[in-house]
């Protein structure tokens, strides 16, 4: 499955990209520490996805660590994008894979 991962989390880099909302300047070290879930606070949900997510999820195939279980991370998704104005169907796949996969 570690291997469908990394696929995964590459097709979701690449989509972020294809969108345009790849950015090039890291959030502020405020912004990372945040404790609200998906840094809602601090940060858009694609900046999440490109400063925590895909890089956390890495991590723990790099270390091979247990990946999370019970993953729901499409609802908060889509009203997200909603939010930023961001048409992004396919993201929510990409996204609605990894949700299917940790469950």
């Amino acid at each position: 499955m570690s291997t469908e991962v990394r696929e995964l989390l590459i097709a979701l880099e690449a989509e972020l990209k294809r969108l345009d909302c790849w950015q090039a300047t890291p959030p502020s070290v405020q912004a990372l520490a945040s404790t609200t879930p998906f840094c809602m606070d601090t940060m858009g949900f694609t900046q999440w996805l490109q400063w925590l997510f895909i890089p956390r999820v890495h991590a723990i195939l790099d270390q091979g660590a247990d990946l999370p279980k019970g993953s729901n991370i499409k609802p908060y998704a889509e009203e997200a994008l909603m939010v930023e104005k961001i048409e992004a169907t396919h993201l929510l796949v990409l996204v609605e894979r990894f949700d299917h996969l940790m469950n």
